[in-house]
């Protein structure tokens, strides 16, 4: 059975909530630093690395040699067994003993990572120098399953994570430490959202904050926060500060398990789709909109959008109002599309910038 997760964000009241400032915001120079590895995956159903992956056994026979066996890599027929690349983000702030998440991701010809677990890797930074270790077992968005000739698979199943698996032996990157001003970094851009958590910190902070930029603002530290401790709790309290945003313009796409995530605010511009039998067409027409004949009302022109669906194999053709990609995912779900059919029509949709939305790939 085809079928698509698909969660539309407009069904939770993000008004009424709230987002905290600092789920919307970090500081200068905290970038993570990306930790990489190589290991390997053991416990695989037969659906290891193949004989085509010739440094999987040559890894295996190095292993087995510092247990004192010694065996050629060439006797070694290895099916519950996959190299893989491991990686890791550490974020600025992070502690020797922090737990992290892994990805490992297949590197020879394995079908399937489902139920493997990966033994002890050591991952390194881009200096070369060990950081952290991982292992554990991996968490897989899909299966693979193959007898008798037939296979069924569902999603990527030559990827997955290991969720808490990586323990850091090695301090991250410092972060800022309080002076008497804060900066904040929004992670994505955007002149309204600057000047709402610019707002959002004055209603609380009298003239604290000022908007320099769409990406920064600055927040001047009042003078009762006198230490480095009491400056750490005011920067807190910034942090702790909710914003209602207008919406969300943003899709993220999980490719491993076919997850979608579309915001409020996602738009489509007038375009037409064809992909394989699939056509989606969406129009956009004024509508003119006049007052009564003795109202005082003005005349008001708005843009009315209509999106058509077809599937020239059955026939099929529904049309709704309002060109928003939440409506269009959901005509396309009803259809029996793909996971990996939506994630290239959205895709097609950005490239051609008929997409008001980031689109995130995870």
């Amino acid at each position: 059975m085809r079928a698509i997760l698909f969660i539309l964000l407009a069904s939770f009241s993000i008004s009424s909530a709230g987002v905290r400032i600092g789920d919307l915001t970090n500081y200068p120079n905290t970038t993570p630093v990306s930790l990489t590895g190589y290991g390997l995956i053991v416990g695989l159903a037969g659906t290891g690395d193949g004989s085509k992956s010739t440094f999987t056994p040559q890894t295996f026979a190095t292993m087995l040699k510092q247990f004192g066996i010694e065996v050629a890599p060439g006797e070694l027929k290895l099916k519950n067994v996959a190299a893989v690349m491991v990686s890791c983000e550490m974020p600025a702030g992070s502690r020797r003993g922090s737990r992290l998440d892994a990805l490992v991701s297949s590197l020879g010809d394995a079908t399937s990572l489902q139920g493997g677990t990966l033994l002890r890797t050591v991952l390194a930074d881009p200096w070369g120098n060990p950081i952290a270790e991982v292992q554990g077992p991996v968490s897989i968005g899909g299966f693979n399953f193959e007898t008798g000739g037939t296979r069924v698979s569902r999603n990527h199943a030559v990827a997955g994570r290991i969720p808490s698996g990586t323990i850091l032996f090695e301090d991250g990157p410092e972060l800022p430490a309080p002076s008497d001003s804060i900066v904040l970094m929004l992670e994505q851009p955007d002149l309204r959202m600057a000047v709402n958590i610019t707002k959002a910190i004055n209603g609380v902070f009298v003239d604290a904050a000022r908007t320099e930029d769409p990406s920064m603002i600055v927040v001047n530290v009042p003078p009762m926060y006198e230490t480095q401790s009491d400056r750490f709790e005011f920067q807190s309290a910034i942090e702790d500060i909710e914003v209602n945003p207008d919406g969300t313009d943003k899709i993220v796409i999980n490719e491993r398990t076919g997850t979608i995530v579309v915001g409020t605010a996602v738009t489509l511009l007038p375009t037409a789709i064809a992909h394989g039998n699939l056509t989606v067409e969406i129009s956009e027409r004024p509508v003119i909109s006049q007052p009564n004949q003795f109202g005082q009302g003005e005349t008001v022109v708005e843009k009315q959008s209509t999106i058509s669906v077809e599937n020239a194999g059955e026939g099929l053709k529904e049309i709704g109002g309002g060109a928003s990609a939440g409506e269009v995912a959901r005509m396309l779900n009803s259809l029996g599309v793909t996971p990996r059919d939506m994630i290239a029509i959205f895709q097609g949709l950005k490239a051609a910038g008929a997409l008001r939305a980031e689109l995130v790939i995870i």
